[in-house]
């Protein structure tokens, strides 16, 4: 409650007693008394402190829940999918070069895996957290008017994820090629945004986090 300056005296109220059998209670307004006046005094002007801005809070680290029980080395061509009972989750996919294989995890369960092909030395598959930036079911490559379907764009300069015929002795111009029905499903389940995290020989396991949010 703020105090005004010079205010001098206040308010009562005074009860005067009962005038008769039965009579109202009768409230009056005393009079004011006179008080000397008071100089005003200066009030202090409150200056509202200024909060830090909210900082965004960071997400959770992304944490491998399930690995899927593949027996042995994945060949070229082989390919597999179980998202059965898999909760709604954050989509983040994963590429270990020295393994040759990409991996697809919902809400920290992986779903999928591939073999894939590769970018050779000249032109390697770059390393790296890359968002998914377009998606094309389509696709023909404007450099090599070769076709990629369901490509997923990784980077400005070419680099994708697309379906094609993975087999031992091809290789890409740096993308990375997974099985035409793999891309297919592949491509049915990303949007825009989702995340392709390229490593080389990192050994990965359950509790271990995925990527920092």
């Amino acid at each position: 409650m703020r105090l005004t300056a010079g205010e001098a005296g206040g308010l009562a109220i005074a009860v005067i007693g009962l005038v008769a059998a039965g009579a109202a209670l009768a409230l009056r307004a005393p009079a004011r008394t006179d008080a000397p006046a008071m100089a005003a005094q200066p009030v202090a002007e409150v200056i509202p402190a200024k909060l830090a801005p909210e900082r965004a809070q960071p997400q959770p680290a992304l944490v491998i829940k399930r690995i899927l029980p593949i027996a042995g080395p994945i060949r070229y061509g082989e390919w597999h999918w179980d998202d059965a009972g898999v909760p709604a989750g954050p989509l983040v996919i994963t590429v270990d070069l020295e393994a040759r294989v990409l991996s697809v995890f919902r809400g920290g369960y992986e779903i999928a895996a591939t073999a894939v092909l590769l970018g050779t030395d000249e032109k390697p598959t770059p390393l790296g957290v890359f968002p998914i930036s377009q998606k094309d079911a389509t696709h023909v490559s404007n450099l090599y008017h070769a076709p990629m379907p369901y490509m997923l764009r990784l980077t400005g300069d070419g680099v994708t994820i697309h379906g094609t015929h993975v087999q031992l002795g091809y290789a890409s111009h740096g993308c990375i090629g997974v099985p035409t029905p793999f891309a297919k499903k592949l491509f049915g389940i990303t949007h825009i945004g989702d995340r392709v995290i390229v490593t080389r020989g990192k050994q990965s396991k359950l509790g271990d986090a995925l990527v920092e949010g």
